[in-house]
């Protein structure tokens, strides 16, 4: 069920689309930055463990060493020239030149310059902090110095015994040359960054076009509006409301559809194994006619079922199944032609008293006193005017007396003489009417039925109840004969109890019945005595020719006991 929803076509999930590549050009652009941010770092460490390692084979020469401790043991630094052409400068331009070191500077104890790649800059203190490796610690650095940003070691200078520190080594590699490093690296990175970017939005339109068609068209706005708009529908309605997708799984089961049913919600099953009467499952069959409806009885209920395609356009959405409850509408109907036959009886009988009352007045009008005597006497012998129904009397209760007395009207209208047996005894009152009403109902009118359609001369139908008292209610025994010619000769006796049977006319065609209704009383009946915890079965199948088949119905917690009932058990109890 899909409520119509104005939209604009080019607008679907416009906003989603553009988030989603938000979301993706962020994490590509993160990646990268990422990614550039490792490659530098990488780049950087590679730079300050290859000054570690010259500033390690500087510091190990022998001659420089040498020229280290020799210089640090002289009184005062040599002159800034003298360093220049010195060996400790010649040997320092040669390791900075072979390796491409931004610098290769040699100090003495006092971080005084002895070598370094600016000759004007010898016999000055260097601008970083020595005093690390001066005391003897090895360390990497990255530091902005007087020949700008570099990643770079420094090591101590030991004398000859390898205890004492007369100065330390200072090799730098350029960031600039490091960046070099990073810009080169970046090319692949780059271009990664660039096809994932590409296949992001690719990937974007393509969830787009598939959120398009599993939604229909419909924007996320739109599709919570429905959601909300179904629930309030599908379990705000009466009728129940069955969804089968287009693979065959039960998408909507609602409430009224369970309740209709006697079942749990199936969303999620497959149709064709739901625990649902066959003629639902036979609703979808692709060959049946779409507005071809079914009655069936399930749960205790008469229902209507009828089954639509659902489309979209022209997609197959599935199919949905409805299904409407006529048990209280046959209840009502039943009873309106009990009080329908009721007042054609009465209005019979009032004809007829008037008459009487006719023939009377005639009889005193003429002086005719004699005869107006006698046939009062004759008036007062025949009783007073009454339903056509043997020992009514014996139902005490008066639900079952206007009942059974408007059946009685009805089977006589009929040809059948409705009576009711010797052994009835109902001394309580009946506090379940409606299944009361259906059980008994459809049983008589079943009886009713086989009575007619029998071979029998006299026609007939008696019914015998007896109440049992009990605790929480007292337990109604009901048994219903006929005159009709009973059950067929080999006909099983559960089988009358199958929907679309009927013992007046066999086994009825359930897609063309004649008298809407038919083929359902004893299914229903004894579904609703079952459904109390008593039940409804065959006592005697029959014979052919008369008598018809005797029924009998046990109908738990449906009577109350009066009060001069329970005055007598408690009479019997005390002695």
């Amino acid at each position: 069920m899909q409520r119509s929803v104005p939209r604009t076509p080019l607008r679907f999930s416009t906003q989603t689309l553009l988030l989603q590549l938000g979301v993706v050009l962020l994490v590509v652009l993160l990646s990268a930055a990422v990614h550039t941010w490792l490659t530098y770092d990488r780049v950087g460490s590679e730079a300050e463990n290859q000054a570690l390692t010259l500033a390690r084979t500087v510091a190990s020469d022998p001659e420089v060493r040498a020229y280290v401790l020799a210089i640090s043991g002289e009184e005062g630094t040599p002159p800034a020239s003298e360093l220049a052409s010195g060996p400790l400068q010649v040997s320092a331009e040669a390791a900075r030149t072979r390796t491409g070191a931004l610098f290769v500077v040699i100090t003495d104890e006092e971080g005084i310059r002895l070598a370094h790649p600016d000759p004007q800059r010898l016999g000055e203190k260097v601008s970083t902090d020595p005093s690390e490796a001066l005391a003897g610690q090895e360390v990497t650095t990255r530091n902005t110095g007087t020949l700008g940003a570099s990643a770079g070691a420094k090591v101590p200078v030991y004398a000859a015994d390898n205890s004492t520190v007369v100065g330390e080594i200072s090799v730098g590699y350029s960031m600039e040359t490091v960046g070099q490093s990073v810009a080169r690296d970046i090319g692949p990175v780059a271009l990664t960054a660039a096809g994932a970017l590409l296949a992001g939005i690719l990937g974007s339109f393509l969830l787009r076009r598939r959120l398009q068609r599993l939604t229909l068209g419909l924007e996320p706005e739109e599709i919570s509006t429905l959601v909300h708009d179904q629930v309030a529908v599908l379990q705000g309605v009466d009728d129940g409301v069955i969804g089968v997708s287009a693979d065959g799984r039960v998408s909507v089961f609602n409430a009224a559809a369970q309740r209709m049913l006697g079942l749990p919600d199936l969303a999620g099953t497959r149709w064709e194994d739901a625990p649902v009467p066959d003629q639902l499952t036979s609703l979808t069959s692709p060959d049946r006619p779409a507005a071809d409806a079914v009655e069936l009885v399930a749960g205790g209920r008469v229902l209507v079922a009828n089954a639509r395609k659902a489309l979209h356009g022209r997609e197959d959405l599935g199919w949905v199944v409805m299904l409407r409850d006529r048990t209280e509408l046959q209840e009502l109907t039943r009873q309106l032609d009990a009080v329908g036959t009721m007042s054609t009886a009465l209005r019979a009988q009032r004809h007829e008293f008037a008459n009487q009352l006719h023939t009377l007045a005639g009889f005193m009008s003429i002086g005719q006193h004699r005869q107006a005597r006698d046939y009062l006497a004759t008036l007062a012998a025949t009783g007073p005017l009454k339903f056509p129904v043997e020992q009514a009397e014996l139902l005490q209760d008066p639900y079952l007396q206007a009942f059974v007395g408007a059946k009685g009207v009805e089977a006589d209208e009929r040809g059948v003489s409705l009576r009711i047996g010797p052994e009835t005894l109902v001394r309580g009152q009946v506090t379940e009417a409606q299944d009361v009403t259906t059980v008994l109902g459809n049983l008589i009118d079943n009886a009713v039925n086989a009575a007619v359609a029998g071979a029998a001369a006299e026609k007939w139908v008696e019914l015998e109840v007896l109440d049992e008292p009990g605790d929480n209610g007292g337990t109604l025994h009901v048994v219903v004969a006929d005159s009709g010619d009973g059950l067929a000769e080999g006909t099983d006796t559960e089988a009358v109890f199958a929907e679309g049977f009927t013992t007046a006319t066999g086994a009825l065609n359930r897609n063309n019945r004649n008298g809407g209704g038919q083929g359902f009383g004893l299914a229903l009946a004894r579904q609703l005595a079952r459904r109390r915890g008593g039940d409804v079965t065959v006592l005697d199948r029959g014979s052919s020719g008369g008598p018809g088949a005797v029924f009998m119905a046990t109908l738990p917690h449906t009577t109350a006991g009066t009060a001069a009932q329970t005055s007598d058990e408690g009479k019997d109890q005390n002695g």
